[in-house]
């Protein structure tokens, strides 16, 4: 089954409002086995309205949409059900009971106004709202040549929108799945070239209507490939997933290095323990990104021994690095060094500053890694956008690391 997910709204179109109610629906939907194939935002506009609920109907499944079922003059989703449906708007006295009853027992008349939210579109069914005063809307859309799409219209307030959910929408989804479906995701995280470049190391697996789908996204330089697995349970998935996973594994071999919500500091830290070994850092050009990733993810082994940046280090046993280009391999190397020795850690590293000319496609930096009995030092390429630079960087210092380690 496929679905679209409606939110409506001005304050959603013009950026005043994030539209959350999309995404925790969304990742519902996806749970149950229900695939999302669209997210529309509309504006208070009838006429969009009508448009928008008319091109869901005849193209998906399942349409969930929240807002649009207050008082005002600006709610117009129950208009708009009804017009896009060729049905009219019919009273139904128990919900304007219960909104009646719902104004008593806060010591509030209600204001005629409210009445407008006991009408509902001639053969839907309203989806009671136990806190609220807005009554949600399930109608069934006839199809001449498939099965019927059905609407679920919820309110925008998120705390009655995932209570009239749980309480009445997720179970009659269920009821109308065929046979019990789930979906699942697994994300295998990468790090070390280019988006299409790994694309092309991997044999055919990013095809459109593959089964299980691979998925490819990239943020801060860092790769992640989304299986998405379709299956009677999570065991199923799970189990159909795993020549996917074999497959990316074999293809892309140290690229990979984690899955879900790792980072490569996870990764790095993780190997440390595995070894036995500590590690400090001294960094420059990064101006402390490493060692806040480090400090964040190292909540139990404690192998991060300490971290500073050149320019404020108070190491008890720090001397000035001689004098060299900020910038150089050589000043990597001191920093390194002097590092691990101040803070008795099995490893340094460092990274140094960058170039004055970072700026330009040749530049680059320079990261050394201190181990026990020898030095290395490394030069990448700046390449990057002003605004991931640094943590491209410190996710390339660290790569550089897991890689020694490994």
């Amino acid at each position: 089954m496929r679905a679209e997910v409606i939110a409506i709204g001005d304050e959603l179109t013009t950026g005043q409002r994030l539209d959350t109610n999309s995404q925790w629906l969304s990742q519902r939907l996806t749970a149950m086995g229900v695939e999302v194939a669209f997210h529309t935002t509309i504006g208070d506009d009838l006429n969009d309205n009508v448009a928008a609920f008319r091109d869901a109907v005849g193209r998906v499944d399942i349409v969930v949409a929240t807002g649009g079922l207050g008082p005002t003059a600006d709610d117009l989703t129950r208009d708009a059900i009804a017009e896009a449906t060729g049905t009219e708007l019919l009273r139904d006295e128990a919900s304007l009971v219960h909104v009646q009853q719902l104004f008593a027992s806060r010591g509030r008349e209600m204001p005629a106004r409210n009445e407008v939210q006991a009408y509902f579109p001639a053969g839907s069914v309203p989806i009671p709202n136990p806190n609220g005063t807005a009554p949600g809307i399930e109608v069934s859309v006839q199809h001449a040549q498939r099965q019927p799409c059905v609407v679920f219209a919820l309110p925008g307030v998120p705390a009655e929108m995932t209570e009239m959910w749980e309480a009445t929408v997720a179970p009659r989804i269920t009821l109308l799945q065929p046979e019990p479906r789930v979906i699942r995701h697994r994300r295998i995280k990468c790090f070390g070239v280019g988006e299409s470049a790994l694309e092309a190391m991997l044999p055919d697996l990013i095809r459109r209507h593959r089964e299980p789908r691979v998925g490819i996204t990239v943020s801060d330089a860092t790769i992640t490939l989304r299986i998405t697995a379709t299956g009677r349970d999570e065991e199923a998935c799970r189990a159909a997933m795993e020549p996917t996973v074999a497959t990316i594994h074999e293809s892309l071999g140290t690229l990979v290095f984690g899955e879900e919500n790792e980072e490569l500091e996870h990764a790095v830290l993780r190997l440390l323990e595995e070894r036995g070994l500590t590690l400090a850092v001294d960094e420059w050009a990064t101006e402390g990104l490493l060692t806040e990733w480090l400090l964040a993810a190292d909540t139990r082994s404690r192998v991060f021994r300490q971290g500073a940046t050149t320019a404020a280090l108070g190491w008890p046993n720090y001397t000035p690095i001689p004098t060299a280009e900020p910038h150089s391999g050589s000043m990597a190397r001191e920093m390194a060094e002097q590092t691990r020795s101040a803070a008795q850690a099995d490893i340094g590293l460092a990274v140094a500053a960058f170039s004055p000319q970072a700026h330009q496609p040749d530049a680059e930096f320079c990261v050394a890694i201190a181990l026990p009995g020898s030095t290395r030092k490394l030069r990448f390429d700046c390449a990057a956008h002003p605004a991931i630079i640094r943590s491209r960087t410190a996710k390339q210092a660290l790569n550089a690391l897991r890689l020694a380690l490994l």
